[in-house]
């Protein structure tokens, strides 16, 4: 595993993956720690400030061009980008229901099931982690 291939990308593209990586990390913490504690709340909230980067920093990242410059991956940003808001109210709400739900599935959504498309023969991240293409 070598970070060369990514650290050879435009920033934005080296941001958006520290970003991704780091969100990875702490949603696993956050997922298997006591929820309610001040710091659940304060994992979460930096959780929830590397996904809007992740969501804002995609859509300067136009590697795939299937509708002018964007994908339907910029649409997953912007389901991100409205899904953070209602799960951060269903916990000032104190609906953890809604909240659980939310979060688990932006960190599935987002994180998890696209991340694994980063892993396609080719992509940077398949580099990364498996060597040259």
């Amino acid at each position: 595993m070598s970070f060369d291939p990514l650290l050879a990308q435009d920033n934005t593209v080296i941001l958006h993956a520290f970003a991704a990586m780091a969100a990875l990390i702490l949603g696993c913490i956050q997922l298997l720690g006591p929820k309610g504690t001040n710091l659940h709340r304060l994992i979460g909230w930096s959780w929830v400030i590397l996904m809007a980067i992740i969501a804002l920093s995609s859509f300067n990242i136009q590697g795939i061009k299937q509708f002018g410059g964007f994908s339907l991956i910029h649409g997953l940003s912007v389901f991100v980008l409205i899904m953070l808001p209602m799960g951060i109210l269903h916990a000032r709400r104190h609906n953890i229901a809604g909240h659980k739900k939310t979060m688990i599935g932006v960190f599935v959504g987002a994180l998890i099931i696209a991340g694994l498309f980063t892993l396609i023969p080719g992509r940077v991240m398949y580099t990364v982690i498996f060597g040259h293409s």
